[in-house]
């Protein structure tokens, strides 16, 4: 249902007053924090209308009404459709003394945690696909060879296979001209049985050999990105009381200093929209159903991408959030497209 315009204003009020106290918000306060003129027993009947559609809902017998995980999920959305963000340039610090890439994705995080005021996190590179750059067999011994793959950022994969007779120079040469002829720019879904079926063909009688160098290669491509997160800012956690009731916090502690399961959410991909929002539910790693987290994606050469995140309660600023995602996003993807240039 399509909430019309006074309903829409009182849930923002709503949710704006709550992000700020972390208080349950009552008819007087939205009153007077809205320009809508309207007595408090229209915006009690509204904010009843709001309750029975989901949007917001009493805690206890509290009189007052706080945000539901569809209320934000409403608020989120009709801010980030009409939201432009403002781009701002990133202060100095950024890249001062950022040589490596890492330094500078930690020295980002660090940055994105002290401007927001909540646990923030960044992935190392990934890749969306994996493209052959060069495959090279070398002689090792009387039966055995070195098979060298090089793929895209650089990656070396080798494998030692057995061959059942001594290969001379020529034939390793001829067998180097036709691996690359056929492989060289394919990633694994390129890879089809057709192309399989020529290369055994072209072999002269190596089929095996072939056989297992592609197999090499399957593996080489096929294998998941081993994702670091660096995470800045954990303690922030501990100035939202809704997050450290019972054993909540601990376990919230523990996943930000495990990784595992954050580095899972932060490999999913979403082409429409680089940053999303994770709303309580919604959100995929079990001992955070409280929170949310906010990843946005940032782009390297190749179809290499990563990932920057931020981890707060429900009631974060996400236009604050989103501003600075945005921001280190566009100062990343600018700083890498422009080392792209100049190589």
């Amino acid at each position: 249902m399509e909430l019309d315009e006074r309903k829409w204003t009182i849930l923002q009020a709503i949710i704006r007053n709550y992000l700020d106290t972390g208080e349950p918000v009552g008819s007087r306060t939205i009153s007077k924090y809205t320009d809508l003129n309207l007595s408090s027993a229209t915006i009690r009947n509204e904010m009843s209308d709001l309750e029975e559609l989901g949007y917001i809902t009493s805690p206890h017998t509290s009189a007052g009404r706080i945000p539901t995980d569809k209320g934000y999920r409403l608020y989120v959305d009709k801010m980030m459709e009409s939201k432009e963000a403002e781009i701002k340039e990133v202060k100095t610090m950024l890249l001062e003394k950022a040589d490596k890439m890492e330094s500078l994705l930690e020295q980002a995080t660090k940055l994105l945690a002290t401007s927001t005021n909540y646990t923030a996190m960044v992935t190392t590179p990934m890749y969306r696909s994996r493209k052959v750059k060069f495959v090279q067999l070398t002689e090792i011994s009387e039966n055995s060879l070195l098979v060298v793959i090089l793929i895209e950022g650089n990656i070396v994969k080798n494998k030692v296979i057995d061959t059942t007779e001594a290969l001379d120079k020529e034939t390793i040469l001829k067998l180097n001209l036709m691996l690359n002829t056929y492989l060289q720019g394919l990633d694994l879904s390129e890879i089809n049985l057709e192309i399989i079926q020529n290369m055994k063909k072209q072999s002269e009688g190596f089929g095996t050999i072939v056989t297992e160098v592609l197999d090499a290669v399957a593996e080489a491509l096929g294998e998941e990105d081993k994702v670091k997160v660096y995470t800045s800012g954990a303690t922030n956690i501990l100035k939202y009381p809704e997050l450290t009731e019972g054993d909540s916090v601990s376990d919230i502690l523990y996943a930000i200093e495990e990784k595992k399961e954050l580095a899972e959410l932060m490999k999913a991909e979403n082409s429409e929209n680089p940053i999303q929002v994770y709303i309580g539910d919604e959100v995929t790693v079990d001992s955070m159903k409280d929170c949310s987290v906010v990843p946005a994606t940032y782009e390297l050469a190749a179809g290499m991408y990563g990932k920057f995140g931020i981890v707060g309660p429900k009631r974060m600023d996400y236009e604050k959030v989103v501003s600075a995602l945005t921001t280190i996003k566009k100062q990343i993807d600018d700083l890498f497209q422009k080392d792209k240039k100049d190589k």
